[in-house]
């Protein structure tokens, strides 16, 4: 059995500096600067590596305006009904929001509000699997791994308008 290699790099970006994770099959993480503070054991730093310089290229136009959906491989690891929320969120239309209750609903899963949440909160990958669109049923801004003004900053972004709610 072989140990898969993990690789990682740093993203400066308009809200902070990202590190961004990725194996030989895509991308696995996005962390933002209050996640990273120690690199996991048997992760290599390289720039380089494939899927971490198409995350950096899209990004790039991301924030640049130029880009509304990401491509480069995505290989996020949960359970899963995790995964399920996971790809319900790539569904949200850029500049767009939802509740939890909305994605409970497209996943067919309606009682699952709850789940929904602490899947969305588990995202590894957030930006690229866009949780920060999620929001609570009465259009408040609710948690966020990055913070919340960094949710503010991201759906602002995408909106292309300086205040939100």
């Amino acid at each position: 059995m072989s140990i898969e290699m993990t690789f990682f790099s740093f993203y400066e970006s308009p809200i902070g500096k990202l590190r961004l994770r990725a194996n030989h099959v895509g991308l696995m993480g996005v962390d933002h600067p209050n996640q990273h503070d120690k690199v996991p054991a048997g992760e290599v730093k390289d720039a380089e590596q494939q899927y971490i310089r198409q995350a950096e290229k899209e990004l790039d136009a991301y924030f640049s305006g130029e880009l509304e959906s990401f491509s480069v491989p995505l290989n996020p690891q949960g359970t899963d009904f995790q995964r399920e929320v996971w790809q319900a969120l790539t569904l949200i239309p850029y500049g767009h929001t939802q509740s939890y209750s909305d994605i409970a609903n497209a996943i067919e899963n309606p009682k699952a509000v709850r789940a929904v949440g602490l899947a969305n909160g588990k995202n590894p990958l957030s930006i690229f699997i866009p949780c920060h669109r999620v929001i609570g049923k009465n259009k408040t801004l609710t948690g966020y791994a990055g913070g919340l003004a960094t949710k503010r900053f991201l759906l602002q972004h995408e909106q292309g308008q300086f205040e939100l709610l």
